[in-house]
């Protein structure tokens, strides 16, 4: 593999991961109440990126492409876990309107425990398997047929590390005490926003899977 084929991948991947979607949705809601809670769901995010970039470089997306139904029944699972996630938001967010933080660690302590927010990363970045292909349209062209190992796990190293990064920058950028501030009164309509988001994201990935499943 080129120097220049690698740095392509690496850009057109970050290109991707900053798109708007779930997981940019979960970090941007977080990162306005807690900068702690933010860089927990990172990790989890980070934690099924790394899960779906080795499968990918191993050569998961021909499986999921010669057994369509097998990524819809991953896809409808994923879309089921959305939709939830998105409804408990949702609640949350309706029933926070009449109690909104009176500072940041209140803001922060109704976020509940770092692990959750670790957790709603994972099952978020997860949900959506179509990322496997997506994945191999972008390395597949630049890939060699057979890569040794350490190119295989430089390329995946590389993919991960970079999200991780841009992640963890956006953290940051976003959760500043200044626009956590300005964000306190706000709270609850992003949580109703992006609950919204999830259960629309959710439904569109129950209804892809069901076609996948039944045809």
């Amino acid at each position: 593999m080129t120097f220049s084929a690698f740095l392509t991948i690496i850009f057109a991947n970050l290109l991707g991961a900053a798109s708007p979607g779930p997981d940019v949705i979960l970090i941007t809601r977080l990162a306005t109440k807690s900068r702690r809670h933010a860089l927990a769901a990172v990790f989890g995010i980070i934690t099924g990126v790394t899960m779906w970039v080795t499968l990918t470089v191993l050569g998961a997306a021909a499986l999921l492409t010669a057994f369509p139904s097998l990524l819809g029944i991953i896809q409808v699972v994923g879309g089921c876990l959305l939709v939830y996630m998105g409804y408990q938001t949702v609640r949350g967010g309706l029933a926070a309107r009449g109690a909104v933080p009176a500072d940041l660690a209140q803001a922060e302590a109704m976020l509940g425990r770092l692990r959750g927010a670790y957790y709603q990363g994972l099952a978020t970045n997860l949900a959506n398997p179509k990322i496997v292909l997506f994945l191999s349209a972008l390395i597949a062209p630049l890939l060699p047929p057979s890569p040794s190992l350490g190119v295989a796990l430089t390329l995946i190293a590389a993919m991960v590390l970079s999200c991780l990064a841009m992640f963890v920058l956006m953290s940051f950028v976003i959760s500043t005490a200044r626009v956590r501030r300005k964000m306190l009164a706000v709270g609850p309509l992003i949580d109703i926003l992006a609950g919204s988001f999830f259960m629309l994201a959710g439904t569109g990935l129950i209804i892809s899977g069901l076609r996948d499943v039944l045809t």
